[in-house]
């Protein structure tokens, strides 16, 4: 069995901050910022405070069998939850979209290399 590779999106809003937090959200707001937005293990926090209260964590994880997405989507609305909640950041309307990569259509250049793969076996 191969492992499975799959992209969780936790999405929400932020709810009721202090003008404390507003304003280390915003000071820290550069390292969050959608330009840098990736998919990794432990999540990243992408956010625009100052346009709108929203916020996006993106979590990578794996699993054996198709199933385990569901395991995955789990741990990522925790981690999610867990990172707010030690900040002591309230949020609303948290909801999540996983997707696995290995159902995902190859792109173009996916494909092309694919195409050349199977011409060299």
């Amino acid at each position: 069995m191969s492992t499975r590779t799959f992209r969780i999106t936790v999405r929400g809003a932020f709810d009721g901050l202090t003008e404390g937090q507003r304003a280390e959200l915003l000071a820290a707001a550069p390292e969050h910022d959608m330009l840098r937005a990736e998919f990794t293990a432990e999540g990243h926090l992408t956010y625009d405070l100052a346009a709108r209260p929203f916020f996006t964590f993106r979590f990578l994880d794996s699993g054996e069998a198709e199933e385990d997405i569901l395991d995955a989507t789990a741990r990522a609305e925790l981690a999610a939850e867990d990172w707010l909640a030690e900040r002591g950041y309230g949020f609303k309307q948290l909801r999540s979209q996983a997707q696995d990569l290995s159902l995902a259509p190859l792109g173009k250049r996916q494909r092309r290399e694919a195409a050349r793969a199977g011409a060299q076996d």
